[in-house]
């Protein structure tokens, strides 16, 4: 993969969810999905298949059915603004999984935001989203912390959302 296109350096980087370069700010929200290997395999489900995103109201446009390497999604927010990406990696593991994608350009923000889904020993599923970004649109930065309350308002629905999904028919998740 090139990193030609991205519209910052330090590509892959959020594999480290607390990594953050200078000038840009980071996000790290945590949210417990339920207990179990069911709850874990749907959050994995649902988060590879896009459909936690979807569920968010987010528009998604992807390259292909799954997150994978390479695969190019372009999120839309109520139709109006157009966030292309592309997924910079992904991995499945037995008790965590996730990946993540990178702004390209025309993006409003520039940066890397990842979701990773962790099991942790005693069966408690966890949703960790992290990112770090800085403004790249005129509208982005004239927002200020303004954009930044919505990336985090973003990160806890998205907890919010695979929670319900990661624990459609699982008792007492």
């Amino acid at each position: 993969m090139s990193s030609a296109d991205f519209t910052y350096d330090h590509v892959g980087a959020s594999r480290d969810p607390e990594f953050c370069p200078p000038g840009f700010h980071h996000l790290r929200e945590r949210t417990r999905l339920g207990e179990g290997e069911k709850v874990f395999r749907q959050a994995v489900d649902a988060l590879f298949s896009f459909e936690m995103h979807r569920e968010m109201g987010v528009g998604i446009d992807a390259t292909a059915d799954r997150a994978a390497p390479d695969v190019g999604v372009t999120v839309s927010l109520a139709g109006l603004v157009k966030a292309p990406c592309r997924v910079v990696w992904a991995a499945e593991e037995y008790r965590e999984a996730g990946w993540a994608y990178g702004t390209l350009a025309g993006h409003p923000e520039s940066g890397e935001e990842a979701f990773v889904v962790h099991r942790t020993g005693d069966g408690t599923v966890w949703l960790t989203v992290s990112a770090f970004s800085r403004p790249a649109r005129w509208y982005a930065r004239a927002g200020g912390p303004a954009t930044r309350s919505l990336q985090h308002a973003y990160a806890r629905r998205a907890g919010k959302t695979l929670r319900r999904l990661a624990t459609r028919g699982v008792e007492d998740a």
